[in-house]
């Protein structure tokens, strides 16, 4: 009985682990996608009209990768206490609308459609903040920063539509 369950806690352990890298990796595609939509587009950013208030371009990715490790948590606490189920499939929603919006906004250059999407991803997140606050105060605070910064990011987005359009 007592080597089973070291058998069975050992496998319980790994499966935490191989969720959380299955976490990691979902928001490594999310970036991944995203970073393919701003390759060279350095220069772009820096011609563009913007705000004073535009943080510098080699800002972005170190933020980026903060959040992005924030937001894999969050969705690991989330899965441990209560799995596959509404919160996730939030933070599920969020996630693919963060992946769309780099290459609308860069790629495509369609500032006002990105706009529009980042309002979407906004009220995404907000829906699995409120949805992991129910589960998980750690994850809810761990989604904190990444809101915030989508607030600003949406400020940005559309003072940069409004300057060059």
């Amino acid at each position: 009985m007592e080597m089973s369950q070291s058998v069975t806690r050992r496998t319980a352990g790994a499966r935490q682990w191989l969720a959380l890298l299955g976490f990691g990796a979902a928001t490594f595609a999310a970036a991944a996608i995203g970073g393919l939509g701003v390759q060279g587009t350095s220069a772009e950013y820096q011609g563009l009209e913007q705000p004073a208030w535009a943080p510098p371009s080699w800002l972005f990715g170190p933020v980026w990768t903060v959040l992005y490790v924030l937001i894999a948590i969050a969705g690991w606490l989330v899965w441990r206490r209560v799995g596959f189920g509404p919160a996730l499939w939030a933070w599920v929603v969020q996630l693919v609308l963060n992946a769309i919006w780099t290459p609308l906004f860069f790629g495509a250059g369609a500032y006002g459609l990105a706009f529009a999407e980042i309002v979407l991803m906004w009220l995404a997140i907000g829906v699995t903040v409120a949805l992991f606050r129910r589960v998980s105060r750690p994850a809810t605070l761990l989604m904190l920063p990444y809101w915030a910064w989508v607030t600003f990011a949406s400020a940005l987005n559309f003072a940069v539509w409004r300057l060059n359009s």
